[in-house]
């Protein structure tokens, strides 16, 4: 899919509900300015907006990146993360930093493959992870696990060692993770039962604030981390579907009642962003987010009268 520009989307959105104020999103980038009082604009590219862990013929395993001064920030590696990447028109030496929300195989399964793939094409340079445990562990084995290619692709073609360039920290608590010339990163704990720890983050950019929630149920730590923030990319769970979603699932039982605890609704979601004071909302993580499938619409208006704000339904790889 090709980058989306701010008239598709506007054009896209306008359909959905002329009275909602989407221009107000982007007008603050048509405004020129001097090249040299002009700060660093920020892109946000959502690289995969599906939620669960099984593949989705409509949408990309989660997964989001942040860009600033041609600086690559990616949060969260689901399936397929590193072709995202290309498909959105990013050099994989760009990466300078990962994030992961949590340690569920949606958003981790592509953890190491991102970076390997990444080692494997142009990258060379350091770079910094972060995550909760055992998120050092896990690069280790991974590492392991990818040994003989690692060795054979240093002999035959020249790359560094591989170990050398991933970092990774660990984090188990909410509050400043990383901080560099293009953004600052705060972490909140959030509930995601039973996964413990799960962190949504706030990446404050020269240019604006964006906050991705990871995985959560309605959080009062997320609301506190969102509060005026610019953008706030939030999962989201269509209730009136949920029978339908599992209904062919053996464990249907089980399936829904982790979905009650530890997902949010179209109503809460809307509640939380209005709570938070965020500019714009962006739905992603969609549950359902294969079959059955969803017009726009339908998660517009499940949202909407919740939240007044600058409402967008996400696509993988729109650009905002």
């Amino acid at each position: 899919m090709p980058r989306m520009t701010r008239r598709t989307i506007l054009r896209s959105t306008a359909a959905l509900a002329a009275a909602a104020p989407f221009s107000r999103v982007f007008a603050a980038d048509e405004t020129a300015k001097p090249a040299s009082d002009a700060k660093p604009k920020s892109r946000l590219i959502l690289l995969g907006t599906a939620g669960g862990p099984t593949p989705k013929p409509n949408r990309a395993a989660p997964a989001q990146v942040i860009v600033v001064n041609n600086t690559s920030y990616v949060i969260d590696c689901g399936n397929g993360v590193a072709r995202q990447m290309i498909l959105a028109k990013l050099k994989l030496a760009s990466i300078h930093s990962v994030f992961l929300t949590h340690h569920h195989s949606d958003h981790n399964a592509d953890y190491g493959n991102l970076l390997l793939l990444a080692w494997a094409t142009d990258l060379a340079k350091r770079v910094d992870t972060y995550g909760p445990p055992p998120l050092v562990e896990m690069t280790r084995l991974f590492l392991a696990l990818n040994d003989y290619d690692i060795r054979t692709r240093i002999a035959d073609e020249g790359r560094p060692p591989l170990k050398d360039l991933i970092v990774p920290h660990e984090i188990s608590a909410g509050g400043l993770v990383m901080q560099d010339d293009n953004v600052k990163v705060t972490a909140a704990l959030v509930q995601h039962p039973p996964v413990e720890p799960a962190f949504a983050y706030r990446f404050d950019c020269p240019d604006r604030s964006i906050v991705i929630s990871g995985d959560t149920r309605p959080s009062q730590n997320l609301v506190k981390l969102a509060q005026g923030a610019d953008v706030l990319v939030h999962e989201v769970m269509h209730l009136p579907s949920l029978d339908q979603l599992i209904a062919t699932e053996p464990n249907a039982k089980t399936l829904r009642e982790h979905l009650l605890a530890s997902h949010t609704t179209t109503e809460q979601v809307g509640r939380i962003a209005t709570e938070a004071g965020v500019k714009t909302l962006v739905l992603s993580h969609f549950v359902p987010g294969g079959y059955p499938f969803l017009k726009d619409e339908v998660w517009f208006e499940a949202v909407r009268p919740y939240f007044s704000g600058n409402l967008v339904v996400g696509h993988d790889l729109l650009e905002l």
